[in-house]
């Protein structure tokens, strides 16, 4: 699985199917496999970062240089469990859990005021100066009952982001 050359069985497909908790139809799983053979220009069974560069939406996204450190090497189960933070049938708790690893960059288990901070840099660019940045996350944190010194752990992330409509989905374009 994850050559170009070889092809998914029904077994292959339902191991993905159960990997991803079934957030993907069958047919749309051999959609997401014939995409991964393309992205894996050397049939290595793999995807590098620099393969994943090579879509455009990824490529554009503010966010793409941490999303990168999420993605490189994956493999296709991986690739698909990845994708299913943005399955439509994905649960709050599947797109909270994603958005807390892009936030937290060194992987610690805790998000800081600082990696708040470079997120938000990384979305907002040169329309905010970094006293705008720190003043609006201050104000944000404050009003969610935190401060800046506070370490955000997944389950405050949940407490947060649970009463938000987040729109994370992407269609899988089935043949």
């Amino acid at each position: 699985m994850g050559n170009a050359s070889s092809m998914l069985t029904q077994y292959d497909i339902e191991e993905v199917q159960e990997h991803c908790n079934h957030l993907f139809s069958q047919q749309e799983i051999v959609s997401l496999y014939q995409r991964f053979c393309q992205l894996d220009r050397n049939a290595k069974g793999f995807i590098s970062a620099d393969e994943f560069l090579s879509v455009p939406e990824f490529a554009m996204n503010p966010l793409s240089q941490r999303l990168l450190k999420m993605v490189d090497g994956l493999n296709f189960k991986d690739f698909v469990a990845f994708l299913s933070a943005f399955s439509a049938k994905a649960n709050m708790t599947h797109k909270i859990e994603l958005i807390f690893k892009v936030y937290d960059s060194d992987s610690n288990g805790k998000v800081s005021f600082k990696d708040m901070i470079e997120v938000l840099q990384d979305l907002s660019g040169s329309f905010m100066t970094d006293k705008q940045r720190e003043e609006v996350l201050s104000q944000v944190l404050h009003e969610a009952g935190y401060s800046k010194e506070s370490a955000l752990l997944l389950d405050d992330f949940i407490k947060i982001f649970d009463h938000v409509d987040l729109k994370m989905e992407v269609e899988v374009p089935v043949d």
